[in-house]
């Protein structure tokens, strides 16, 4: 195992060139203040360095915003008011550093407002229930209650997140004034939609739909119950919020 100063101490660290992408970035990204220790913790439970994009967020950011808050990327945690948690207590890593310790299911990264999770593999996707291949992106739709692989590492979904392609991604999730919508909610807020986003009116006419802001912990929570009672399998864990 490494010490922090092993991992957080590198020549070539990504953090700056995570910044240029931030700059260069086609949809409005907010970086939160960073929680040193907090983000050095989570470096050393994840045991990656910064100069992997994980690492690079854990130890400089307290997490990403994205879209007027539409996407949420979870880093190493703030204290602000309105902060994100941090990876460490979104996938409840244990209070002290533990070797043995691992995320069973996956390592939960990201969050979208309407319950959207999105989640790293770990080993065994398959074991898991989740498609796609060990180390690459998964995500968690609220329109199918299912997880989809994405074929991505993390680095890459960073940069995807960043470019044009979201809109590609939402297309049939967005209403008119969602943007404003998204952006008047805290960051411990969801959005749910009635009726709901998996049946047959919703798709049909998402714009007819009724909205309110809900905790995203009751957003998730009705999505895991019906996936459990009309999805094909249980969800298993979508994060701690």
């Amino acid at each position: 195992m490494r010490d922090i100063h092993e991992l957080a101490d590198v020549d070539d660290p990504a953090w700056p060139v995570l910044q240029e992408e931030f700059a260069r970035s086609a949809v409005p990204v907010r970086i939160l203040p960073a929680e040193p220790d907090g983000g050095r913790r989570c470096l050393l439970q994840l045991q990656v360095t910064a100069r992997s994009t994980l690492g690079a967020l854990a130890l400089n950011c307290g997490g990403l915003v994205l879209d007027d808050g539409w996407v949420r990327v979870f880093a190493g945690g703030s204290r602000t008011p309105d902060g994100l948690p941090s990876l460490g207590r979104v996938n409840r890593f244990p209070a002290a550093f533990d070797p043995a310790w691992h995320p069973t299911t996956g390592l939960v990264v990201g969050q979208d407002v309407l319950g959207g999770v999105f989640a790293l593999n770990g080993h065994d996707p398959a074991a898991a229930g989740r498609p796609g291949s060990p180390g690459q992106m998964t995500y968690f739709a609220p329109d199918t209650l299912e997880w989809e692989a994405m074929d991505m590492g993390h680095s890459t979904w960073i940069s995807w997140l960043l470019s044009d392609r979201l809109e590609t991604f939402y297309d049939g999730l967005r209403w008119p004034g969602w943007r404003e919508e998204a952006a008047a909610l805290s960051h411990s807020q969801g959005i749910t939609v009635f009726p709901f986003l998996w049946t047959r009116e919703a798709h049909a006419d998402l714009a007819a739909t009724s909205r309110r802001a809900l905790p995203m912990r009751e957003v998730l929570g009705v999505a895991a119950d019906f996936a459990r009672q009309l999805g094909p399998a249980d969800p298993g864990f979508l994060g701690e919020v």
